[in-house]
Order: structure tokens, then sequence, then C-alpha cells
């Protein structure tokens, strides 16, 4: 939900671009300056801004930037690891670990009145949803080659008419479930946050709210990566 008035709509209007009325708009100019476009951009200048200010110049014996970062990736590290093996963590961590930076912040750069976190979109959502998907496929195809089909056809061959539907269709849902549980939790916090705001303003009213906020933002964007480290450790997995 966009608030009454976005930051950077206002900046849009001061440059003479054109500022969408809706989350997606009818020129490709408008799509470009649509606010899940905007934000988007604003929390990577922001990952990338922080990133260089907090780890411009590594030390033997760290800083606070510096040991905050060795935490939050020591962390997922040691997770990724312990779910998906060594071999494949070196190869997807930067993807996975650029997907739960980015949700997370773009989750919480919502609760900041006049900004929207990109993520309450479908598009946004949807998109990183598809690269998941896409990759854990990719994955599956290149563990066990044509016999990835395994992994669809159940644990008898007797039962496959009946598996076979069941695993196509529950992996096509995987593009429903994962896009949509973000998109209509962070939509929800957006939309509750705003109603609040308009009926509030700036009181004390929305505070509790606000905390219940920041747990679901970074809730979801632990589900998604943990979902994104289940799917990819089981098509690399072998078909029982």
């Amino acid at each position: 939900m966009e608030h009454p008035i976005l930051f950077i709509s206002l900046i849009l209007e001061g440059l003479g671009l054109p500022v969408p009325h809706g989350f997606v708009g009818h020129t490709f100019l408008e799509q470009l300056c649509a606010p899940y476009m905007t934000y988007t951009w604003l929390v990577m200048a922001f990952l990338i801004i922080v990133s260089k200010l907090t780890l411009g110049n590594l030390e033997m014996i760290p800083g606070k930037g510096q040991n905050f970062w060795e935490i939050v990736v020591g962390g997922m590290d040691n997770f990724f690891v312990d779910n998906m093996g060594r071999e494949m963590t070196d190869q997807f961590f930067p993807m996975i670990a650029t997907f739960g930076l980015y949700i997370a912040v773009a989750n919480l750069i919502g609760l900041i009145p006049g900004f929207m976190s990109p993520t309450s979109s479908i598009n946004t959502t949807l998109a990183l949803t598809i690269i998941v998907w896409v990759t854990h496929h990719f994955i599956g195809f290149r563990a066990h080659g044509i016999k990835y089909y395994k992994h669809f056809m159940g644990p008898m061959w007797w039962l496959v008419p009946l598996m076979l539907p069941i695993e196509l269709i529950s992996n096509f849902a995987r593009l429903l479930s994962l896009s949509i549980r973000l998109f209509g939790n962070i939509m929800a916090k957006e939309t509750l946050l705003g109603i609040l705001f308009m009926l509030a303003g700036f009181a004390f009213a929305p505070l509790p709210i606000m905390v219940l906020g920041v747990l679901v933002s970074l809730v979801q964007a632990m589900v998604f990566v943990l979902l994104t480290v289940v799917y990819f450790a089981q098509a690399a997995e072998h078909a029982h």
C-alpha cells in the first residue's frame, strides 16, 4: 500500500518525471518510476553504501560494523552449510544471502512514514520466486540429469499415475506460495500501518503494530531464505 506521500515521489516530481498513481504505470517510463521499482533501487543503494562504509577497511581487530557483518554472514553461512552442504553453499551463498538481506531491508523500510516496502508488490516477490524456482530445477537437472524426473514419480511405479500430478501441482504451487506469502504479509503490514497513521497520526497508537511489523518483516525474510535453502537441498538429493 502506498503512503499518502511517498518520499521518492516528491523527488520524481521535482525532476519532472512521471509519478504513477498505482503500483504499475502505463508507459515504460512510468513503470521504471513505479514505487516498487524506485524503492528497490533505494534498498539496493542502502545496502551498497552501508556495506562500503562498514567494510571499507577490513581489520584483524574488527570494529562494530565489521563485527555485525561477520555475525550476519557467518550465521547465514553456517545455516546454509548445515542444510545444503559446503559445495552448494559456496555456489549459491551470494544469491541466497543477497535475497535475504534485500528482503529484510525492503520489508523494514516500509515502517518509515513516507516510504514503502517494494516487497508489498507482487511484481517484486514473484520475480524473486521465479529466480528461486528456476534455479532449484537447474540444480536438480545438473545433479541428476534426465533422472531428475524421478523426484516427481513417487516411491513405487504403480503410484506414478497418482503421484505425478500431485508432485507437479505442488511444485508449480511453490511459485504462488513463496511469492504470495511474502507479498500478503508485507501488504497487510503496510495497509494496517497506513490505516493507523491516518486514524491516529504520529501518536503512540501505531507503535505496537510497528513493533509487530519489525517482527513480521524479519520473520518473512527468514522464511523466504529457509524455503529457498530447502528447495535447493531437495533438488540436489536423490529421489526415494
